[in-house]
């Protein structure tokens, strides 16, 4: 790992400066390197020297894990509690919070630092690589072996892997935003660029940035913190965006100190009014405050993600954040690519389709000379899938390539959806060649006849994905300027095939279930894609093609959209305006995409989805990591991340309702009685065993109809919950008050006694209740560690008033009238409050269709700012993640 360099050193003038006021060639000789790039024996030698090209990033660190537990609002008044019971020499007290805070924080962190370690294991595994030459020849390496005076080859999408001193462009352009802020793409040139500002080093491309147009080569001048991205990514901080899991979890604390605070403060006065003792009153007043807050709430979220987190790992799924699970859970609308989700992927050159006199041979031969890469150039590394595929058509090792020198190209971009070759064979003119899409060849060919059109419906019946074939002879051209695409003539078409891939259908399926509905968004033409759609059985909404979105203005593309089922023929910009109008209306949007092309479209989603075998800047821009191109893979994701939202809302609903119908019958208690209700340290106790019942929740199973839509946050739905099951609580607090008081003539012990045992029996058995919609037991049973540790708490409850620690505790044995009348009580408010939830749920629930507010825009743009800094080499091999655009 590179750490960062020092203060001395960082004054200098930055290498790439330097580089950029001198010629290339110049560059080139000072870095003891050529054209022809670094040998593979001095390749090796200087990175044994220089170290990795890595610049310092996350990786699971034990004390900031211990720091982001311990700062929640709960566990800060916890402790404050046990500070002021310890300063007034109340030992019990502070130990019961001592245990509590040592349970709370220990297992958040233990299960937060295993999954981090875990999500590192898996960063591990991913690799990012760089075309470079090196003896003169072509071949793929991992950026972190870079070193300064390699030669480094750039294409379309690629993520430009260190500081590059250009040698060589063409129509070469890069997305520097991510460096210098700007929006529009850069042009480059090699022309020296002496004493330039950092937005203005032209003639270099700068690490972290993405190539939008063209293509080129350059020379390694920095690498590691050396470069200028990596002076930025060593200083930034490492504080990760809250994501809306998180915000919600933090309303819901604000939200219960709000309560605690309003009712602590009533209770402490009235004691005060009525003349109890001070410090009584006061702890009294902060074990009511500590009673009403799920003191283990952190250790159940960070307990739930965990074992999520290690459940989608076991089915490869890579999450970046573990509070991404539940964003995930979150999804309701999926664009996918097509190309390796719904496709095998694997996609193959059929056949050439020539067009009047050519020959099928003739239409391969004018196809490999329009590749990105010059075909004379040894090692075909680094190619796009299709060039990939017709470079490895049995045809191609025998065209005759070698009698042609390339002049000239102008590469692929999904702008132009096309690449043009100068090329010429020795003693002939040279030949203009464009190959690309039909819609952007065609229009540029002269006199394209009915066969031709007839031929390309075929194709497109059979699900071809077709590439067109133009030329012409361009006599006295060295270059290629505007005019040299004018007058073309179609030779013809190049099929490839990409079967449906087996098991598409019943993901598909499985996402249906799940309240997913699926859009495909493709480069590719409508009739591919609907036939494609129609071989999955789906029903087609519509189909909107680049022209028609570009035709629409939001409101009415946010219409048309959200009916469609395929959007064709759509460029990067083009998919990423669908994924924000569809965001407006409401859609939790999660696109999956892993080529250059979805990088746009990536960020824009409310989860950003992609695979290991993507290319870099769609797996820096992605939030989830797929490490197998599977919809059922992601269905488990879907599956997981609301699995674990509904158990951790059981927690809140329980916790909440009955902590506060508790509390709110030890305040009128304390105010109508003589003698405080509960003491402090029992308040504390019945918390502490409460919770730790509840700490299996996350094992809990959940109910089918809980998976079939993504549910939210809603304090509202929180706070009506506590209002109407707290209460009920107390009723049958008062209840037992006046069995004790009246029938049974209870002392303050025996009375402390007889509720607490009332108390912890009630509202750990209501989990059996709340935790379903169903009816308990008979239609939806709860897990076993569940059973067993809610059964296992309230024995224990039950057992210490007998047992040898109850005069520590307060305590003191009951009759067992009272045992007797305490199961009858029970069951009479479990069936209470059974009744309750047919009703809460039947009139006060928010019915799942109903739009919930989107994340803020702002969320996202802060979410990018937290994948600059690249992975070092034991966490993933990779770079700083781009600010695509």
């Amino acid at each position: 790992m590179i750490e960062a360099r020092p203060a001395a050193a960082a004054a200098e003038v930055s290498r790439v400066r330097d580089a950029a006021s001198r010629e290339g060639t110049e560059v080139l000789a000072s870095l003891g390197s050529s054209a022809a790039g670094l040998s593979v024996e001095e390749a090796a030698k200087r990175l044994a020297q220089l170290g990795p090209n890595a610049v310092r990033g996350h990786r699971a660190r034990p004390g900031l894990v211990l720091l982001r537990q311990v700062r929640s609002p709960i566990l800060i008044l916890l402790f404050a509690t046990a500070v002021v019971s310890s300063f007034v020499g109340e030992g019990v007290e502070a130990t019961i919070i001592a245990v509590i805070l040592l349970v709370s924080v220990g297992l958040g962190f233990v299960n937060e630092f295993r999954a981090e370690r875990a999500a590192d294991a898996l960063h591990d595994r991913l690799r990012h690589t760089a075309v470079v030459v090196r003896g003169g020849e072509r071949r793929q390496v991992d950026v972190t072996e870079l070193v300064p005076g390699d030669v480094v080859a750039l294409s379309v999408g690629t993520v430009v892997p260190a500081d590059l001193r250009l040698i060589q462009v063409s129509g070469l352009a890069c997305d520097e935003s991510i460096v210098t802020g700007e929006a529009a793409a850069v042009t480059k040139s090699t022309a020296a660029v002496p004493a330039a500002g950092i937005g203005d080093l032209t003639c270099c491309a700068l690490m972290g940035t993405v190539v939008h147009a063209g293509g080129g080569l350059g020379v390694v001048v920095a690498t590691a913190g050396d470069t200028e991205f990596g002076r930025i990514a060593v200083g930034l901080a490492e504080t990760e965006p809250q994501t809306e899991f998180q915000r919600g979890l933090g309303r819901f604390s604000v939200f219960l100190l709000v309560v605690a605070l309003i009712l602590t403060s009533v209770i402490f006065a009235a004691a005060i009014l009525l003349g109890r003792p001070l410090i009584e009153s006061l702890l009294f007043s902060l074990a009511i405050a500590v009673g009403i807050t799920p003191q283990l709430l952190p250790a159940v979220v960070s307990t739930s993600l965990a074992a999520g987190s290690r459940a989608l790992a076991r089915r490869r799924v890579l999450v970046k954040r573990m509070v991404c699970i539940e964003d995930l859970g979150d999804l309701d609308l999926l664009v996918t690519d097509k190309t390796g989700t719904l496709t095998t992927g694997r996609i193959a050159f059929d056949r050439a389709v020539p067009v009047g006199s050519e020959s099928a041979d003739d239409v391969l031969l004018l196809g490999l000379l329009a590749t990105d890469t010059d075909p004379a150039a040894p090692g075909q590394v680094g190619l796009n899938p299709l060039d990939e595929a017709l470079w490895q058509a049995p045809g191609a090792a025998a065209a005759p390539l070698a009698a042609y020198h390339r002049l000239d190209v102008e590469p692929f971009d999904h702008e132009r959806r096309r690449c043009t070759a100068l090329s010429q064979a020795a003693g002939s003119d040279p030949i203009v060649v464009v190959k690309g899409a039909p819609e952007s060849v065609l229009p540029l060919c002269d006199g394209t006849t009915a066969d031709a059109s007839a031929a390309l419906s075929r194709l497109y019946e059979e699900g071809a994905r077709v590439v067109a074939v133009a030329s012409r002879p361009a006599p006295r051209i060295a270059s290629l300027d505007s005019e040299a695409e004018r007058g073309l003539v179609l030779r013809g078409f190049l099929a490839f095939s990409d079967a449906v891939k087996p098991g598409a259908r019943e993901s598909l399926d499985r996402l249906a279930d799940l309240g997913v509905e699926v859009k495909i968004a493709t480069g590719d033409g409508a009739v591919v894609a609907e036939r494609l759609w129609a071989q999955l059985g789906r029903p087609n909404g519509g189909t909107l093609d680049g022209d028609a979105v570009d035709a629409l203005g939001d409101p009415e593309l946010a219409e048309a959209a959200r009916a469609a089922s395929i959007f064709a023929r759509v460029s990067p910009e083009q998919k990423s305006r669908i994924v924000r109008v569809l965001r407006r209306k409401g859609r939790a949007v999660g696109f999956l995409g892993d080529g250059v092309n979805d990088a746009l479209a990536l960020h824009g989603a409310d989860i950003g989805i992609s695979v290991d075998s993507a290319v870099d800047v769609a797996k820096d821009a992605a939030d989830v990591l797929l490490l197998e191109k599977d919809l059922g893979v992601l269905a488990d994701g879907v599956t997981e991340g609301r699995r674990i939202f509904a158990n951790t809302i059981k927690y809140v609903l329980m916790g909440t309702s009955s902590n506060f119908g508790n509390m709110f019958s030890a305040s009128v208690a304390s105010i109508v009685l003589p003698f405080l209700p509960m003491l402090p340290g029992q308040i504390l106790l019945n918390n502490l065993l409460y919770d730790s019942s509840q700490l299996a929740i996350p094992t809990d199973h959940v109910d089918p109809e809980q998976l079939r839509a993504p549910a939210h946050w809603d304090i509202g739905a929180i706070r009506r919950f506590m209002l109407l099951f707290g209460p009920i609580s107390s009723l049958f607090d008062f209840a037992t008050f006046g069995l004790m008081l009246f029938a049974l003539q209870a002392a303050p012990p025996e009375f402390r006694s007889g509720w607490f045992i009332e108390s912890i029996a009630t509202q750990t058995l209501i989990v059996f209740a709340v935790r379903t919609r169903r009816v308990p037991f008979l239609r939806s049973r709860a897990s076993l560690p569940l059973t067993v540790a809610v059964l296992a708490v309230v024995a224990i409850g039950t057992w210490l008033p007998y047992s040898p620690l109850s005069g520590v505790l307060g305590f003191t044995p009951l009759p067992a009238p009272f045992l007797l009348a305490l199961v009858g009580m029970v069951l009479a408010y479990l069936l209470l409050v059974e009744a309750a939830k047919v009703w809460y749920h039947a009139r006060l629930v928010r019915p799942p269709s109903t739009p919930v507010r989107r994340r803020a825009y702002g969320h996202r743009v802060a979410r990018r700012a937290s994948r600059f800094t690249a992975r070092s080499p034991r966490s993933g091999r990779g770079l700083p993640a781009p600010q695509s655009r």
